[in-house]
């Protein structure tokens, strides 16, 4: 079922005139003074559901560890910055699920020479992610919320897609059940831009039920990584915001 989503879909006129690769001066509209009650209270549950899955999963954690080091996998973790809340940067967690196998050269191998065996499995099923459990912990992140990309992109969003940073980044998120790294990025913001609109606790529950329900039937999973998108800076590097190509689309619901 799919209807119209008129705070995404709509652009204003600093959208469709913002020179690409200038960071934009934009305020953003403040959220209500609900939704920050809501974020408040989110906080609070991110804590206690994360202390209780990390109880649960936290053997599982130690075992793949292991197996990445006996894999010739180390460091077992990967750590990369991240734009979070408001812009502000932080370090995200994630297994490391490829050597750093080099040429002759000491160049680093194609991505298909360098992914392990259980880093592909680790993939597929989204286990790679478990350390982003600490990142919630530590208030990186929230359990729900847009995914965080790359500092590199920010410079290249439009005024009304940065609003994806009015809110914490999430471990899944609105447009991670659809379609994960899949969905071109023009739509994947513009689903993020929803869920910050629509943001509340019925969502957010909707949202948990579906990556359940992804990650058991692995529908959408992808572990290979010679398969992907081109990099939102690189696709939009020689571009100016134009209506026909950057102004985001309607959101599913």
């Amino acid at each position: 079922m799919h209807k119209s989503a008129t705070s995404v879909s709509s652009c204003n006129a600093a959208d469709r005139g913002l020179s690409l690769g200038n960071i934009s001066t934009t305020v953003h509209p403040p959220l209500s003074k609900r939704v920050e009650h809501y974020l408040k209270m989110k906080r609070v549950g991110d804590i206690v559901f994360t202390s209780l899955g990390l109880l649960v999963v936290g053997p599982l954690m130690a075992m793949i560890a292991l197996a990445l080091r006996l894999a010739g996998v180390k460091p077992v973790l990967f750590r990369q910055p991240r734009p979070g809340l408001h812009e502000e940067p932080f370090l995200l967690l994630k297994f490391k699920t490829m050597t750093d196998k080099r040429d002759v050269n000491g160049v680093l191998l194609p991505d298909q020479q360098r992914l392990t065996r259980i880093g592909k499995l680790l993939r597929q099923a989204s286990l790679d992610e478990l350390p982003q459990f600490w990142n919630v912990l530590r208030g990186d992140l929230s359990l729900v919320g847009p995914r965080p990309l790359f500092e590199s992109y920010i410079p290249y969003y439009t005024p009304t897609e940065r609003r994806r940073h009015l809110v914490r980044p999430g471990l899944t998120g609105w447009a991670a059940i659809h379609g994960r790294n899949r969905v071109p990025f023009d739509e994947r913001l513009a689903l993020d831009v929803w869920y910050v609109d629509h943001i509340g606790w019925r969502l957010d529950l909707r949202i948990m039920l579906a990556t359940v329900w992804i990650v058991l039937t692995q529908r959408g999973t992808d572990g290979d990584p010679s398969w992907q998108l081109v990099p939102l800076d690189v696709q939009r590097a020689s571009l100016r915001v134009d209506n026909s190509k950057l102004v985001p689309t309607e959101a599913p619901r």
